[in-house]
């Protein structure tokens, strides 16, 4: 859903640049609160591996295909805060290094992409888990239904954007119906990702993931006589355990994903471009100003084998992620320990 440049007039990308900058400015100090010494690098092994699997299309319908927007799996992760962050990463990156995604556009992009998608994925996940049972599999089910929610919802936001400040007219009906249906099914698509991940962390590390903090049921003792009792005393605390196993396997994945399958993503255009496409949207769609820079369209420029050129592309992408989110993580890090030092 990488809008490009030209979809929108100037008060529109001023407005929303506006909003995602105040966005971002709340998330750096709420992330404050979310991470620690183990959640900083974690933190940007989930940008490393948004940014490795939204290389991966999946084919959806009838010559379109869908991507990982990563919201509701980064905020089940790390926290809603630092999912943003994470989230507004990947998509700097995208924009000035891989030329996906318009600059002009940048605020519109992290609104929809980033924002949305985090705070409704994040609300939902909430929803669900309250109501349901304590335990591992409610974490799972519930990060399924908020990553399957947040993306039709980031797709209708678009709409109303586009019918405020887009450069083409449209019949917003038309496009609600359009966009909103091939992205209910992308949305599946998001929350099977969203949901095989977060089960695959909590099956190694549920000590790190940050929706499943405080869902460990209580241990109740039942009597002989078939009364019971609710244990309310902590247990003692674990030992610390190191980060660096999953950190390196994360690592690992997000490379072998972005420099290996990647090459075997579909090649249809997503959800936006087919309904861009069909509805007129992109008839003022510019040519992005960085088009002609080494990685553009995750490729790389005078290599001639084009699987090399996407696997170079995709594992370079990994790499400048994972220092770009960990300079910002570890700096957010550092201050909130600064302003606990102070505070105390």
């Amino acid at each position: 859903m990488h809008v490009p440049d030209g979809f929108f007039d100037a008060p529109v990308s001023i407005a929303a640049g506006a909003f995602a900058a105040a966005g971002l400015g709340v998330c750096l100090r709420g992330a404050r609160r979310e991470l620690d010494d183990r959640t900083a690098p974690m933190a940007g092994l989930v940008a490393a591996f948004v940014f490795a699997v939204q290389m991966l299309n999946f084919p959806v319908a009838a010559g379109t295909s869908g991507h990982l927007l990563g919201g509701t799996l980064a905020a089940v992760l790390v926290g809603p805060y630092t999912a943003v962050l994470c989230v507004a990463v990947v998509l700097l990156v995208q924009g000035f290094f891989f030329a996906d995604g318009g600059l002009t556009a940048l605020g519109v992009n992290i609104t929809l992409m980033a924002i949305v998608t985090a705070v409704v994925g994040w609300a939902v996940f909430r929803l669900v888990v309250r109501a349901a049972p304590r335990g591992r599999t409610a974490v799972s089910v519930a990060a399924f239904v908020g990553a399957a929610i947040s993306v039709p919802v980031a797709a209708l936001a678009f709409t109303v954007l586009f019918w405020i400040g887009g450069t083409a007219p449209i019949d917003v009906s038309s496009v609600a119906m359009a966009m909103g249906g091939v992205h209910v099914l992308i949305g599946l698509g998001e929350g099977v990702i969203t949901a095989l991940t977060v089960s695959s962390v909590l099956a190694v590390r549920p000590d790190l993931v940050y929706g499943a903090r405080g869902l460990t049921a209580p241990l109740v003792l039942r009597t002989a006589g078939g009364g019971s009792t609710e244990v309310t005393t902590a247990p003692a605390p674990a030992p610390a355990r190191s980060i660096r196993p999953l950190l390196a396997g994360g690592a690992l994945v997000a490379v072998l994903l972005a420099g290996v399958v990647s090459f075997y993503a579909s090649s249809s255009p997503d959800g936006l471009e087919k309904v861009a496409g069909d509805k007129g949207l992109n008839v003022n769609e510019e040519h992005h100003p960085l088009g002609d820079s080494p990685f553009a369209d995750y490729g790389v420029k005078g290599v001639g084998s084009e699987r090399l050129a996407v696997g170079v592309a995709g594992v370079a992408g990994v790499g400048i992620t994972v220092l770009a989110g960990g300079a910002i993580f570890y700096t957010v890090r550092r201050r909130g320990r600064d302003t606990e030092r102070a505070s105390a």
